[in-house]
C-alpha cells in the first residue's frame, strides 16, 4: 500500500471544482459533500460563488481513502483526524511497514490439466488441504492462481525424491502451523519491547518515525534469526538421525 504523506504534491491541481475533485480522486460529488458535513474536508474557497478545491483537499481525501482500504469505518476516521496533525498519516506509515510483503512472488496460472502432470491424480482430501493453504486459488475455466511459485515448486522437488503429495501437504500444515507460532512470537515481542514503551510514554511526535524504521528493521531480522536457527537445528536433526542410521548399519 502506498503512504500519502498528505504534503501537497507540486504536480497536484489547484483550484478544483467539486466536480473535477472527485474526478481526481476517483470519488462521487455526494461523497464528497458528506465528508464535508462530517467535518472530515475543509470547506473551499468560494470566488464568485464557486467553490474551489486544492492539493490539500485533494491530499486529504486520498488520505480518507486509504484509511478505509485499511478497514476504518467514517466514526473511526473522524476520531483520526481529530487529533494531533498527521496522526492519520503516521499510523498509515506504521501499518505500511507492518503489512509490507517479504519479497514477493509474482504468482502464476496454470491450468487443471498442468497440475496433475506436474502432482498426479489428488485426492478430495489432498484437494481440501490445497484449499486451506490458499497455494491454488480457483479462477475458474479449469485455471488457478498460484498465490507461492516457490512453495509449489518446493512441493514438486520433494514428491520428486519419491514423497507422495498427502505426505507432503501433510508436512506443509505442519510447518504453517510452526511458522504462525513463531510468527507470534516475533508479534508479542515487537508489541512488548516497541510498541507499548512508545504508548506509555504519550506516542511522542518525535519518536514516529524511529517505531516505524524499527519494525521496518524488525521484519527481516527476524527473517534472518528464523532462517539461521533453522539450519542449526536441520543440521543436528539429520547428524542424530544419520548418525543412528550408520550406527545401526555397522552393527549389521
Amino acid at each position: 500500500m502506498s503512504v500519502d504523506t498528505h504534503e501537497p504534491a507540486e504536480s497536484a491541481p489547484h483550484d478544483l471544482t467539486i466536480e473535477q475533485l472527485a474526478g481526481e480522486v476517483g470519488m462521487s460529488v455526494r461523497n464528497i459533500r458528506n465528508h464535508h458535513s462530517r467535518g472530515l474536508l475543509a470547506p473551499p474557497e468560494v470566488r464568485a460563488r464557486v467553490g474551489y478545491y486544492s492539493a490539500e483537499h485533494v491530499a486529504r481525501l486520498r488520505l480518507i481513502q486509504d484509511l478505509q482500504a485499511d478497514g476504518f469505518n467514517l466514526a473511526s476516521i473522524e476520531r483520526l483526524l481529530s487529533g494531533s496533525d498527521g496522526l492519520a498519516g503516521r499510523l498509515l506509515g506504521l501499518r505500511a511497514a507492518v503489512t509490507a510483503p517479504f519479497e514477493p512472488e509474482t504468482p502464476e496460472v496454470v491450468t487443471g490439466t498442468e497440475l496433475q502432470e506436474r502432482f498426479g491424480e489428488a485426492s478430495p482430501k489432498d484437494l481440501e488441504r490445497v484449499r486451506r493453504l490458499r497455494v491454488l486459488v480457483p479462477l475458474g475455466e479449469d485455471r488457478f492462481e498460484v498465490t507461492s511459485p516457490a512453495l509449489l515448486a518446493a512441493a514438486e522437488q520433494v514428491m520428486a525424491l519419491g514423497i507422495p503429495l498427502r505426505t507432503t501437504l501433510e508436512l506443509i500444515e505442519r510447518v504453517g502451523r510452526d511458522c504462525d507460532s513463531v510468527a507470534r512470537s516475533f508479534t508479542k515481542l515487537f508489541l512488548r519491547e516497541l510498541w507499548e514503551p512508545f504508548e506509555k510514554a504519550g506516542q511522542p511526535e518525535e519518536r514516529w518515525d524511529e517505531l516505524i524504521q524499527s519494525v521496518d528493521s524488525l521484519r527481516p531480522l527476524a527473517s534472518e534469526a528464523l532462517l539461521a536457527m533453522f539450519k542449526l537445528r536441520m543440521t543436528g536433526q539429520l547428524e542424530q538421525a544419520f548418525g543412528k542410521v550408520i550406527e545401526h548399519q555397522a552393527r549389521r
